[in-house]
This record gives C-alpha cells, sequence and structure tokens, in this order.
C-alpha cells in the first residue's frame, strides 16, 4: 500500500475524489480538501471520527482546524506521493 501511484491507477483514485470536492495539487502527489460544519463542535468530532480511521491506517493527515473549517492535506511522504492508503483515507473522511 504505500508504493506511489501512477499513470491509469492514479487517474482513476482520483476521479471519484475529486467529484467530491478533492483537489490534487500540479504534479499530483498530494490531494487537499476543505470541510466545513456549522459548529466548533461538529468539525471537532469530525477531526476525532477522521483521527480515529487514521490510527487505524497508520496513515496520518496534515490537518488545521479553524472554528467551523477542517482544511485537510494528504500525501504519503516516504514515498513522495500519493498511495493507496492517502485515497482510502480520504474516502473514509467523505463518510464521515
Amino acid at each position: 500500500m504505500r508504493e506511489r501511484l501512477t499513470g491509469e491507477a492514479l487517474d482513476a483514485g482520483l476521479s471519484d475524489l475529486c467529484r467530491n470536492g478533492w483537489t490534487a495539487d500540479e504534479g499530483r502527489s498530494l490531494i487537499h480538501k476543505t470541510f466545513r460544519f456549522r459548529t466548533f463542535s461538529e468539525a471537532f468530532a469530525w477531526m476525532t471520527r477522521a483521527a480515529l480511521a487514521a490510527e487505524k491506517l497508520n496513515h496520518h493527515p496534515d490537518w488545521s482546524n479553524s472554528f467551523n473549517r477542517v482544511d485537510v492535506s494528504l500525501t504519503t511522504h516516504d514515498v513522495g506521493g500519493l498511495t493507496e492508503l492517502d485515497l482510502r483515507l480520504a474516502r473514509r473522511m467523505d463518510r464521515f
């Protein structure tokens, strides 16, 4: 799972995520999404669920929170790009 995605595998993986609001950087080595909630409490609760999912995958997001907004960036640093772990975590975050 820690193999960098390229070509068709990367295209297929990004296709659904981009329809759900994720964006890839120019080099397609990182994906980003801003999640917005009604309140700080809702944002924090979402972050807690996402943190537990990240722990289970042993794959952790770069993120920041400001009141009702959570900015998330995903990449696999040790391979210098996106892996299946990034896509799996993004999909789980979308489900929350």
